[in-house]
C-alpha cells in the first residue's frame, strides 16, 4: 500500500503558538493553569496539557481566585474579558492572531456605520467569541439562503467577516450572495483570509486525485478537519475522520492502493505518524508526500512569557 501525505497539514502558527502558551505558563508559573474552553480542538493534545497540569473549564466560575487563567486560540466575547477583569483573574490570551484580526476588522466596520454579518457555524467557540466582540448585532449566515433571508434592506450599508477556520472556496458562494443582494458591501480583501485553512484544503483537493481513500487526522468537533473530510466526500472518496490509529476500520482498505493521508490544523503530527503505524500493521506500506506550501509564518508569545519576569496581567476593560 502507498500512503501519500498532504502538503501542508497539521499544526498551524495560531495552534502552535497557543499550545506554547499552555506549556510555557506551567513551566513559569507551575501547576495548575487555567485555561477556558478546549486549548485546540484536539482530545489528545488537551489530555497531554492535562497530564502537564492544566485544567479545562468552560466558564471562569470554575477557576479560583488569583489563578493564572488562559483564553483558547478561538477567542472569547468581550463580556469574558470584563468578567476576569472583574474577578482580578491574570489572564495569558492565546487567541489567534488571525482571529483577533476579525475581531478588529468586524469592530471597525460598525464604527463606520455598517451592519456587520459574519460567515460562519453557529455554537463555534469562535464565531461565538466575535459575535461577542464586535459590540454591535451581528448577522450570523452560512449559507447563501441563510442570506436570502436577513431582515435587512438591500440599500443597507453592509459588511462581511468570516470565520478562519472556513477558507475562499467555502465562503465564495455565501458572498457572491452577499454581493448580490447588496451593492453597499464591504469585506476584506482574500488575502486576509486563514491561511492555513485555504492551504490545508486546497491540498487535499490535489490528495484525492491521486488516491483511493482519503483519511483525516483529527477529532470530531474541530471545524477545519471535518471540512477536509467532506472536500474528499465532495471529490467522491471513501473519506474518514480519526483520532488516531485505533480508529482505522480494516475493511477501508480493501481493494485500496494508494490511501491519501492528512491533518486538521490542530492536529500534531505524532498522530499521523501513528495513522500510518496502523496502516502497517496490515501490510506493506510506502509512506511519499506530495509537493506543496512550506509554511515558516511564526506569530509571538505573549509578553509576559518572553521575560524572565513577565506575569499574567489582569486584561482592561474595551
Amino acid at each position: 500500500m502507498r500512503v501519500l501525505m498532504a502538503q501542508p497539514r497539521g499544526f498551524c502558527a495560531g495552534v502552535v503558538r497557543a499550545i506554547e502558551i499552555v506549556e510555557r505558563s506551567l513551566e513559569k508559573f507551575g501547576a495548575p493553569v487555567y485555561v477556558r474552553h478546549e486549548i485546540v480542538h484536539n482530545r489528545h493534545v488537551v489530555e497531554k496539557l492535562e497530564r502537564m497540569g492544566a485544567v479545562f473549564v468552560e466558564t471562569l466560575d470554575e477557576i479560583p481566585d488569583g489563578a493564572v487563567t488562559i483564553f483558547s486560540a478561538h477567542g472569547v466575547a468581550q463580556s469574558i474579558i470584563d468578567e476576569a477583569k472583574s474577578r482580578g483573574l491574570p489572564v495569558l490570551d492565546a487567541t489567534c492572531p488571525l482571529v483577533s484580526k476579525v475581531h478588529i476588522q468586524g469592530k471597525r466596520y460598525v464604527a463606520r456605520g455598517r451592519h456587520l454579518i459574519l460567515i460562519g457555524h453557529a455554537g463555534h467557540p469562535e464565531v461565538e467569541g466575535t459575535i461577542g466582540q464586535v459590540g454591535a448585532p451581528v448577522h450570523l449566515v452560512s449559507t447563501a439562503e441563510d442570506v436570502a433571508r436577513l431582515e435587512l434592506p438591500d440599500d443597507a450599508l453592509v459588511a462581511y467577516v468570516t470565520q478562519t477556520t472556513l477558507s475562499v472556496d467555502d465562503t465564495r458562494g455565501v458572498i457572491a450572495a452577499l454581493q448580490a443582494r447588496f451593492p453597499n458591501l464591504e469585506g476584506p480583501d482574500v488575502s486576509d483570509i486563514c491561511y492555513a485553512t485555504q492551504h490545508r484544503q486546497s491540498a487535499v483537493r490535489e490528495l484525492c486525485e491521486v488516491v483511493d481513500l482519503l483519511l483525516v487526522v483529527g477529532s470530531r468537533n474541530s471545524s477545519n478537519s471535518n471540512r477536509l473530510r467532506e472536500i474528499g466526500v465532495e471529490q467522491g472518496l471513501p473519506s474518514h475522520l480519526v483520532a488516531d490509529g485505533s480508529e482505522i476500520d480494516p475493511a477501508w482498505l480493501a481493494g485500496v492502493e494508494t490511501v491519501g493521508l492528512t491533518a486538521g490544523a490542530s492536529a500534531p503530527e505524532e498522530l499521523v505518524l501513528d495513522v500510518i503505524e496502523a496502516l502497517r500493521r496490515h501490510g506493506k506500506v510506502e509512506v511519499e508526500q506530495m509537493d506543496g506550501v512550506r509554511e515558516n509564518i511564526e506569530f509571538r508569545l505573549p509578553n509576559e512569557l518572553r521575560t524572565p519576569s513577565g506575569k499574567p496581567v489582569v486584561p482592561s476593560v474595551g
